[in-house]
């Protein structure tokens, strides 16, 4: 296993670098949310209420998720795929695939 990053990887950004802003504004909207359920908390609001909106964060923070996954993939993996190739080394395609594998184990658990 090589554990040196693939030497394109580290010259550029990381793959979610186009998508920062949206990506930064997304979880600005999600913490207002959970601000929200908080303060719904606090005002003993209705419990399938506060489940509903907990619901919604789920599912945003889910939206985040596979927008990082997605990134991971179209820039990680494919630079550490190219570096493989000129390299003649598969393991940095590899360690990218098995990052990206164990990323999408621990969201699905």
């Amino acid at each position: 296993m090589n554990t040196t990053p693939a030497p394109a990887a580290d010259a550029q950004h990381h793959g979610y670098h186009a998508d920062k802003d949206a990506l930064a504004r997304r979880l600005k909207r999600i913490e207002g949310q959970v601000r929200g359920v908080a303060k719904m908390i606090d005002e003993d609001k209705y419990c399938i209420d506060i489940l509903t909106q907990v619901s919604a964060i789920n599912a945003a923070l889910h939206k985040v998720s596979v927008q990082l996954v997605e990134d991971h993939i179209g820039h990680c993996v494919v630079d550490a795929a190219k570096t493989s190739i000129e390299t003649g080394d598969e393991s940095y395609v590899n360690d990218k695939v098995t990052e990206a594998s164990a990323a999408i184990a621990r969201l699905v658990r």
